[in-house]
């Protein structure tokens, strides 16, 4: 067996250099923001940027020789990493440079805040060390505050599972002409991984135990960023992220798993998770230090678009009625039971209040509508999503109706379907007034449902107005294109997960005309 790099100065420069340079085999994205990963190289996970504001965005990558490896096969030292900014994708005018410092104990990862940027305009980064250079990415900021932007094309994305699949859609979403993408959660899944996947290649064996641990969660996020098309994604746009559940485990909630554990237990491997998190995303946030870690934020861009990032999960009451899909029990009803926490909420509220957007926008992780899953009289709702804390929902609704936000709209993940409706303050009444719009979009690989149980959720729908639009099988992403006159969703469905080059069609679109509150089928 070779022996293991012990020092970055000892990488061969003619290796570094193929890495790139190598485009993704027939994926048609442009070579600059390709990478094959290639052994000997300290970017095998990619490069990557994220939280755009008007002069400043965060530069991302993490130095990882061998990222299946304790420590990533990097020596426990700091390590200094270069940066540079350019406006065009040659670096021949380069317009900010600097030094960050890999540290062992955040993973080898590095965030820089680069400040002194023109506002709503393209560059180009890349990193070095040790004579070492990271394929080039580019990223945007965004356009000043007072900005009388006339449009933003976005992706949202979430559920991406590994031995689920390949992750067509990010193939074919590096091909769109976007501004940035916002991630919504389950970025990576936490559940053990067997030998053989829906995929040819077997993930290696330190990423296939069920992680609970720093190291372990570092493996399986490894295991994600490894992946070709959603380095690609990454090199192509900036990213916004917030997690979901399987960030750290199956339906948590809180101080809460699903089995059982002992909540000072639980909160170990929270604080474990939500290192990892931190280490391998593009954020601009601090360092956790513990189990209790902010993420909610907001992003405004231009006159245009007001974006609050919403965390669902650290701050929720436990699941009602036992978890799953069921009746709904008197917990359901309860004025106590919280998903956003009361500071997120009253957060969330005050900046809905002080908007100055044409477009306010609620970017989170599980579906908002009512969504009763069986025709007929009986009813059978998701614990797990708003639908188990109705008075929590009733309050937004309640302020939606009364404070009234200009064209509120719903972001939401999670429950691998699409899902498109008008949010009433009242479900079970038609005739009810509209407060916003959701759309809530499929995962990128994650399962589905069998045709069988999508005929039955179908002839639910049916039954329930307010729901425009239901597909559970299809995978894929959802587009948006946004100007003051108008909001624009394509639901993009990939024809198979079972192969990376999988084409792509626009399953459903629709519109949103500004100051209507309603969505309208194209």
């Amino acid at each position: 067996m070779p022996r293991r790099t012990s020092n970055l100065q000892t990488i061969s420069r003619r290796t570094l250099l193929r890495t790139g340079a190598l485009l993704v085999a027939g994926s048609g994205i442009p070579r600059a923001y390709a990478v094959s990963p290639a052994s000997g190289s300290p970017f095998t996970l990619g490069v990557a940027s994220g939280d755009p504001l008007p002069d400043s965005v965060i530069l991302w990558t993490r130095l990882a020789l061998q990222p299946f490896e304790p420590g990533g096969g990097i020596p426990s030292k700091e390590v200094p990493v270069e940066w540079e900014v350019a406006a065009d994708e040659r670096f021949a005018r380069v317009v900010r440079r600097g030094t960050a410092i890999a540290r062992p104990e955040r993973g080898h990862s590095v965030h820089v805040d680069v400040r002194g940027l023109e506002p709503a305009r393209w560059y180009w980064y890349r990193f070095r060390t040790a004579g070492q250079v990271s394929p080039a990415a580019r990223t945007r900021t965004a356009p000043t505050l007072d900005a009388a932007n006339t449009r933003l094309r976005f992706a949202f994305a979430s559920c991406q599972n590994w031995p689920n699949g390949y992750f067509s859609a990010y193939r074919r979403m590096a091909e769109e002409d976007l501004d940035l993408v916002f991630h919504l959660g389950d970025y990576i899944y936490e559940a053990p991984i067997g030998a053989t996947t829906k995929r040819l290649e077997a993930a290696p064996e330190a990423a296939r135990p069920e992680p609970k641990t720093l190291e372990g969660y570092r493996f399986r996020h490894a295991l994600y960023r490894s992946d070709p098309d959603l380095q690609a994604v990454h090199h192509a746009f900036p990213w916004i992220v917030a997690w979901d559940d399987h960030e750290v485990a199956d339906n948590w909630a809180g101080d809460l798993d699903t089995k059982g554990t002992p909540p000072d237990e639980f909160r170990r491997r929270r604080t474990a998770a939500f290192q990892a998190y931190y280490e391998h995303m593009p954020v601009r946030l601090e360092a956790p230090t513990g189990p209790d870690y902010r993420i909610y934020r907001r992003f405004t861009f231009g006159r245009l678009a007001e974006f609050n990032v919403l965390d669902t999960r650290q701050y929720r009451t436990d699941q009602p009625c036992g978890d799953g899909r069921k009746p709904r029990c008197p917990e359901t009803l309860s004025p106590r039971a919280t998903l956003l926490g009361r500071e997120q909420e009253s957060w969330l509220f005050d900046g809905l209040d002080r908007s100055q957007a044409r477009w306010n926008v609620l970017a989170q992780q599980i579906f908002m509508s009512q969504f009763d899953n069986v025709p007929g009289p009986d009813e059978l709702f998701a614990m797990d999503k708003w639908d188990g804390y109705v008075s929590a929902r009733r309050r937004l609704f309640g302020y939606l109706a009364d404070r009234r936000p200009s064209n509120p709209v719903v972001l939401a993940g999670d429950a691998h379907l699409s899902l498109v409706s008008d949010l009433k303050l009242d479900f079970d009444n038609p005739k009810s007034p509209t407060v916003a719009v959701e759309f809530s979009g499929t995962a990128i690989s994650s399962g589905g449902v069998t045709p069988e149980v999508a005929a039955r959720t179908q002839a639910a729908v049916s039954e329930q107005p307010h729901i425009r639009y239901y597909e559970g099988i299809k995978r894929g992403y959802v587009r948006c294109e946004v100007d003051p006159g108008q909001w624009r969703t394509d639901l993009r469905a990939v024809e198979t997960v079972a192969r990376p080059d999988a084409p792509i069609s626009t399953d459903a679109s629709f519109v949103v005309e500004a100051g209507q509150g309603r969505v309208q089928k194209r």
